[in-house]
């Protein structure tokens, strides 16, 4: 080898102890960080990703490589967003315009004594969907209908479990949840192709969770129930916002949107301009103020705690949070992917997983583990939706197979670890712990399971060649830089 080849410092194929150390390190500052010391993930996962940058560069990879490798895993994530952000300022202007208001006021009202369960569920799914968030249903109506539960003489672990359900269904098909978004974007096709799809596993679910809740609620129904909370809500949203049938229109906008297959981004558009005609006619909303309201959100001030906390919400600058992370996250899965730190664990990986099922098994698994082992609810969409990107297309199935799996999986399975961000939250908010209330959250636990089986009777399986418009061109994952210079050494 000349002096030149051995300045050069030729980048090398990764050995799996060094790949899975950098993955090592991620996970234990994660944890701790997290788990700990309660802080957000975003510096943990900075000191995450410039480990792998230094793994990178005892690999043989120059700086230059490593720098334009966190930028291309940004670049995968721009359309991701740039979604995120036009969602932030749709929330922003329909909570000002009334339409998500109005929306969980006729949600409530189907709340009765006898079906109390099914109608926690319905009212959190609605909610949910309307707000794209599982936390803020939890932490506000979730609370009312604990209160409510505890007059019926309902086990709060069980009512917590219907809570949790239909909040977490909402937040997963919501077109206005980060989740919703950031799941398709790690794996390559948009937001409307990927609920669409989600349907046909999460439906037959959310049915099955309805006639469990419906046989369970009629055990402990009574009709002497105190129902001052949620009169309390309902009352508030009605003195605060006018509440008019025709505020439904532009969440009806997004649907035909998705049913006709326009892109995400005009769609969501077409909704906060909808939502901001509307407002102005209904609600009498100047320009400023939807203005306003898409940049900083709705700030609620009707003196109700529980309104307040849920409609103080949405705008471009409150989902930064999110927006940050994934950018971050991405910068890290960019140098894992293309100094083949991450191929090479998704090889032996991949051993065990020869089929369609398999694979999708194992997907479930991953996120399953990445929500127990780095305890944040977005990484466990990103780095699983990474990881197995290649092979999904390589097998030549659809992205919105591992979309589905990512969200099946990463997405509830978040609310059914104690010391997960998630479980945490949801333990502080419901007063129930994350052990006892998750034999009762159906919808979480039978998602990862029903995918499976549905996987395995080929009810989920979708081939590129069947829906190619749908898919989202991404840069080959296979590293052709290591396999150069690994190649290069090997002539040496």
């Amino acid at each position: 080898m000349s002096n030149e080849q051995k300045k050069a410092r030729v980048p090398r194929t990764p050995k799996i102890w060094e790949a899975l150390l950098s993955f090592a390190v991620l996970i234990g500052v994660m944890s701790v960080g997290i788990a700990v010391f309660g802080v957000d993930p975003h510096i943990p996962m900075i000191i995450g990703t410039a480990f792998a940058a230094i793994m990178a560069l005892w690999l043989g990879f120059d700086w230059k490589y490593i720098e334009k490798s966190m930028f291309d895993g940004i670049y995968q994530a721009l359309q991701a967003v740039i979604i995120l952000a036009v969602i932030g300022v749709l929330i922003g202007v329909w909570l000002v315009a009334g339409v998500v208001p109005t929306m969980i006021y006729y949600g409530l009202q189907i709340i009765t004594p006898s079906l109390f369960l099914v109608a926690s569920l319905i009212t959190c799914s609605i909610t949910s969907l309307a707000t794209g968030t599982s936390w803020g249903t939890c932490g506000t109506i979730g609370i009312a209908l604990m209160g409510v539960a505890s007059g019926l003489g309902i086990p709060l672990p069980m009512a917590a479990g219907a809570v949790i359900s239909g909040a977490y269904f909402g937040d997963k098909m919501s077109p206005l949840s980060d989740t919703t978004n950031l799941a398709p974007a790690m794996a390559g096709t948009d937001v409307f192709t990927h609920v669409k799809f989600m349907i046909r596993s999460t439906l037959p679910v959310y049915i099955i969770v309805i006639v469990i809740y419906l046989v369970l609620g009629f055990r402990f129904a009574k009709d002497n129930i105190d129902m001052s909370n949620l009169a309390i809500i309902t009352a508030g949203i009605r003195d605060s916002f006018t509440i008019s049938p025709v505020l439904l229109i532009p969440p009806l906008v997004v649907i035909l949107s998705i049913a006709f297959k326009m892109p995400a981004i005009p769609g969501i558009f077409l909704g906060i301009v909808s939502g901001g005609i509307l407002g102005a006619i209904v609600q009498g909303n100047n320009f400023g103020l939807l203005l306003s309201s898409a940049y900083g959100g709705h700030i609620s001030e009707t003196g109700i705690e529980a309104i307040d906390e849920l409609l103080t919400a949405g705008g471009l600058e409150n989902m930064m949070y999110s927006i940050s992370l994934t950018i971050l996250a991405m910068t890290f899965g960019g140098i894992m992917e293309k100094t083949g730190q991450l191929e090479v664990i998704v090889q032996q990986l991949i051993k065990f997983a020869r089929g369609t099922t398999s694979l999708v098994g194992l997907t479930l698994l991953t996120c399953f583990g990445s929500n127990a082992t780095m305890p944040e609810q977005y990484i466990s969409l990103v780095v699983p939706g990474r990881m197995y990107n290649a092979t999904y297309r390589k097998r030549g199935l659809h992205p919105k197979m591992l979309s589905n799996a990512l969200e099946a999986s990463g997405t509830v399975t978040s609310a059914l670890i104690p010391w997960n961000t998630c479980g945490v939250f949801l333990t502080g908010v419901l007063g129930v712990s994350t052990l006892q209330y998750a034999p009762w959250a159906f919808f979480n636990y039978l998602m990862p399971i029903a995918v499976l089986i549905m996987t395995a009777f080929g009810l989920l399986t979708v081939k590129i060649s069947d829906d190619p418009g749908t898919v989202i061109a991404v840069d080959d994952i296979s590293t052709d830089a290591v396999n150069a210079g690994a190649e290069v050494v090997a002539k040496a």
